[in-house]
């Protein structure tokens, strides 16, 4: 049995055992939140959201699972499997900041940096154009800029709510409402960028990311395995960056906004 199979089925076997623990640790999250309501509300919601989550995850990999080994072979479908992330984010990021028809404007953060973050990788050779690398890589530069424009946009709208005085303020003293927004909204928006910071200042001290550990499970060197682990954490750095930059900007232009309370 070649090296990496024994050292991935070490790590962590799929068997039965796999499949009760994974239940009982999300009976444990959802738990927590039900006792302690973790939610904006106080209710029970985000109980049910983890649950609801956590069983989504299970049905989704398993499907990827059997058809992520054909997709790879074909660059159609490979081209539709990528598209068809870029819009579930696109929608993702859209309802969590804001509900009704604005969120399609959430897809210009997930696209506008990651489409030529990837072009560029595989125009110079260091992304080769197969599905087996171009999928996790596209993937885990999606998910980035998903996190950084729904961080983002929360943040901004919630703060242009809370602060809503200083921004007629602003405006009184004769700034543009763009101008006005975007004195109040970006320090708050640019906190959704710490996480990504605080990962690539800790990696390898705090945590061992999924890029490395999967490289060393697939036979690579440590070394290897830890120039791929820094190209991720810059590459993602710089499309969070950019993701929060257009965010604040769709924002202060109140292309991404809330309706007024009570509509």
């Amino acid at each position: 049995m070649p090296v990496h199979v024994v050292a991935a089925s070490t790590l962590l076997p799929v068997n039965a055992t796999l499949a009760v623990v994974l239940v009982v640790l999300l009976l444990v999250a959802a738990g927590v939140a039900a006792v302690f309501r973790l939610a904006p509300d106080a209710s029970w919601r985000r109980a049910r959201d983890i649950a609801v989550a956590g069983v989504r995850a299970a049905l989704q990999l398993g499907a990827v699972s059997l058809v992520i080994g054909w997709v790879v072979q074909h660059g159609a479908a490979l081209l539709g499997f990528v598209l068809l992330m870029f819009a579930v984010a696109a929608r993702t990021a859209g309802r969590r900041i804001t509900p009704g028809r604005g969120w399609a404007w959430a897809a210009l953060p997930v696209v506008a940096p990651v489409a030529p973050v990837v072009g560029a990788l595989v125009g110079c050779g260091l992304l080769p154009a197969r599905g087996i690398a171009l999928i996790p890589v596209t993937g885990i530069l999606i998910g980035g800029a998903l996190t950084a424009t729904v961080l983002a946009g929360r943040r901004a709208l919630d703060e242009l709510t809370a602060r809503r005085g200083e921004v007629e303020a602003c405006l009184a003293i004769g700034l543009l409402p763009h101008e006005a927004r975007l004195e109040i909204a970006r320090p708050a928006a640019s906190d959704a960028l710490l996480p990504g910071l605080d990962q690539t200042r800790t990696v390898g001290l705090v945590t061992l990311p999924g890029a490395f550990v999967g490289m060393l499970l697939g036979g690579a060197s440590p070394v290897m395995a830890g120039a791929v682990q820094l190209f991720v954490l810059v590459a993602l750095m710089a499309v969070q960056a950019i993701a929060v930059a257009t965010t604040v900007e769709l924002v202060a232009r109140g292309r991404l906004r809330r309706p007024p309370a009570g509509v």
